[in-house]
């Protein structure tokens, strides 16, 4: 006992006290599982960038440096001569006005069948979370259960219904597909995404007196931004690259985008011109690109604010 009182009352020097280490051990920067991630993640960026980087890169050269040199090789002399053709006078069958009808064609279509069908699912998430009805569930489940049907399998239905509805072969036609087969997953994000939102808030402005609308607008709305976003580029990433209903339901005056890079890849008039067609592939690509990258970070944030939960 006395020794231990000893040891205790016992002054530890300056020395001494510098020897001793004190907070968590630094870790090394390199470690075997950092190393592993991280040349995963440079292979497989490396992976998929490489296309992109071989069109790039045959866009900006001349026919003659493609024919005898390289593919992978940067141009000798760049030039935009082919993407300005690509744009402007690349044959498209008959006719050689480029993507740029294509190009409109893409964006009327995209605008209104974005909008609505964001709308539309907007307002029935909300409605089967917060206004539920008698048969509301399986009125949802006879929803999502056609999100997972073929649009092959349903070509032909489509292509009676348009006839009988005057309007198959124009604008009109693809943006009510695009806006009907939309509106499934769209509403199944929505759904889960107010679901995830604290009840007490729709209650409280029950008990204010405030009905549908007002509670949609003014309380739902304002706090919706992030998985409006995940909407958004679902919805233009998968109409404007769309090609299917593009070609089946557009009419051949009314091409979109896509249909128009397909027609320039495949023209049989004269030799392929690489450097067209790859000019050609990246335009097609650049507005769904710019829509994820300008608006990446809400597409995270809105998936994991509630877009999978349920």
């Amino acid at each position: 006992m006395s020794q231990t009182a000893t040891m205790a009352s016992t002054p530890v020097t300056g020395s001494q006290a510098a020897v001793e280490p004190s907070g968590p051990r630094p870790k090394p920067f390199f470690t075997p599982k950092k190393i592993i991630l991280y040349t995963t993640l440079v292979f497989f960026s490396l992976y998929y960038l490489f296309p992109l980087y071989v069109m790039v890169v045959t866009s900006l050269k001349t026919m003659p440096e493609i024919r005898f040199g390289n593919i992978f090789a940067l141009p000798q002399t760049p030039n935009l001569d082919a993407w300005v053709r690509a744009w402007t006078s690349a044959c498209t069958g008959l006719t050689c006005e480029g993507l740029a009808p294509g190009f409109w064609n893409s964006v009327k279509i995209t605008i209104p069948s974005t909008i609505v069908s964001i709308f539309i699912a907007a307002v029935n998430g909300y409605a089967l979370v917060n206004w539920r009805f008698k048969g509301s569930e399986v009125f949802f489940a006879i929803l999502i259960f056609g999100s997972f049907i073929p649009y092959q399998v349903m070509l032909y239905p489509l292509v009676m219904i348009t006839r009988e509805l005057k309007i198959f072969g124009t604008l009109q036609a693809v943006i009510l597909i695009h806006t009907v087969f939309g509106m499934p997953i769209l509403t199944l994000l929505f759904r889960n995404y107010f679901a995830s939102l604290p009840q007490e808030l729709f209650k409280a402005a029950r008990v204010d007196g405030a009905g549908f609308w007002r509670i949609f607008f003014e309380i739902m709305l304002p706090m919706s931004l992030p998985i409006f976003v995940v909407a958004l580029i679902l919805q233009v990433t998968g109409i404007w690259n769309d090609f299917l209903f593009g070609v089946v339901f557009a009419g051949t005056q009314n091409y979109p985008m896509t249909v128009q890079l397909n027609n320039i890849v495949n023209s049989a008039q004269g030799t392929p011109e690489y450097n067209v067609n790859m000019a050609a592939t990246v335009l097609t690509g650049l507005v769904p690109l710019t829509v994820y990258f300008v608006s990446g970070k809400w597409f995270v944030r809105g998936v994991a604010a509630g877009a999978v939960k349920g």
